[in-house]
């Protein structure tokens, strides 16, 4: 092979990873600038999703339930939350139950945990819904006391709706007496260890909480 021949072949043989190495490097910032655009978009989308979810608070239960779920995703409308194991307050969920055919009303058990979101919704403490009940109507909206039986009385069909008629007396004498009855309510009815609505199955239908009290009682049914 003459000189020049050779000097040739080295020189093309030196060439081609330089090629090589652009090519690389021209591959390399299309997937990253790929990859960048890819992760900004992801980043937008889960912001944007984050944001929407936040103003969301308040949902209507969907139809299917989970039931490995025990605590609610999602604060629902139209809760009572009272002391689950106080015969005068049992009563008085289980007269609403039965008045309200339209099925508006939902119930949540002071002793649960589920109770914890709407309490913390309200800016209250449980010893607060122990003194009176809470009834959450919806997001920034909620009563205690007899302002809150006489607002759920309103969601009942006639003639029970008409109790809320009671609203023309004024609010401290109501609840004067609503607290007089609270405050002597365990020595008058009685109380349990656990929540009453247990031992009445069908209503469990009405309460947000109904898994929890299950499964916290599965040993006794």
């Amino acid at each position: 092979m003459s000189s020049m021949a050779l000097r040739r072949a080295i020189f093309s043989s030196t060439r081609k990873p330089r090629s090589s190495s652009s090519s690389s490097s021209s591959l390399f910032s299309y997937f990253s600038s790929s990859s960048t655009s890819s992760s900004s978009t992801l980043k937008s989308t889960v912001a944007s999703t984050a944001a929407s979810s936040a103003d969301v608070i308040f949902s209507e239960e969907p139809d299917t339930v989970s039931k490995t779920s025990v605590l609610p995703s999602l604060l629902q409308p139209r809760v009572v939350v009272y002391d689950g194991v106080c015969h005068l307050c049992h009563a008085g969920v289980k007269w609403v139950i039965n008045a309200d055919k339209n099925e508006k009303i939902k119930f949540c058990c002071l002793q649960s945990k589920a109770a914890e979101p709407y309490l913390k919704a309200c800016g209250l403490e449980r010893e607060d819904v122990l003194r009176r009940f809470l009834f959450v109507e919806g997001p920034g909206s909620y009563y205690q006391a007899s302002t809150a039986a006489l607002k759920v009385a309103s969601y009942l069909p006639l003639p029970y709706s008409a109790l809320s008629a009671l609203f023309i007396v004024p609010t401290p004498l109501r609840d004067a007496i609503y607290d007089y009855v609270a405050k002597n309510r365990y020595n008058w009815f009685g109380k349990e260890d656990d929540c009453i609505v247990l031992r009445e199955m069908d209503l469990l239908e009405r309460f947000i909480d109904r898994e929890e009290i299950v499964e916290k009682n599965r040993w006794k049914l």
